[in-house]
């Protein structure tokens, strides 16, 4: 390994004005390839448990101040709460199916850019649909403690908030899998 480092190093240019030129067929490598990989996995991690953070903190933040007036309701609405911890197992899931692909050798740029892919499908969509949970979420529980009636609105459109981070889920595997 040191001795492919070395080489490397003796082939940089001391001339400070040479561009260096690559065809096509040289980039991407296989280590950049793993590189897009592991970047993809990270991103669908971080992004997904991103919105699945800020889904329960807002509906959280919601079921508390709803929670001190109608405590009989509290169980109920912890609903918002558990569809955005869902979306952060979409994102765990992708993580693992790309992280678990990446090997040493044989990793085209072709499954790399198709792993960042994946990492970003899943991740992005899961932060915007975390974030439409937890604005439901807030809102709706709220609602609820003063209008019962107002329960399956917001499950419905929690579920609908939550079909967005099933569509990047879908995508995602598509992906992950080619």
């Amino acid at each position: 390994m040191y001795e492919a480092l070395l080489n490397l190093l003796m082939q940089v240019p001391t001339d400070p004005t040479h561009t260096p030129t690559f065809s096509p067929g040289q980039l991407p490598t296989v280590s950049s390839a793993a590189f897009f990989a592991f970047i993809g996995s990270a991103s669908a991690l971080i992004f997904a448990c991103m919105g699945a953070a800020y889904g329960t903190a807002k509906s959280g933040v919601g079921i508390a101040s709803m929670g001190v007036l109608r405590p009989d309701l509290v169980v109920r609405s912890i609903i918002p709460v558990v569809m955005a911890g869902v979306i952060g197992i979409y994102g765990l899931i992708i993580a693992v199916i790309i992280a678990v692909s990446v090997s040493p050798t044989g990793y085209t740029p072709f499954k790399g850019f198709a792993a960042l892919g994946a990492g970003l499908s899943v991740g992005l969509s899961g932060l915007a649909a975390g974030m439409a949970i937890g604005v439901v979420g807030d809102a709706g529980v709220r609602a609820n403690a003063q209008q019962p009636k107002l329960f399956v609105g917001m499950i419905l459109i929690l579920i609908f908030a939550e079909a967005l981070a099933l569509y990047g889920l879908i995508v995602a595997l598509i992906l992950a899998v080619k």
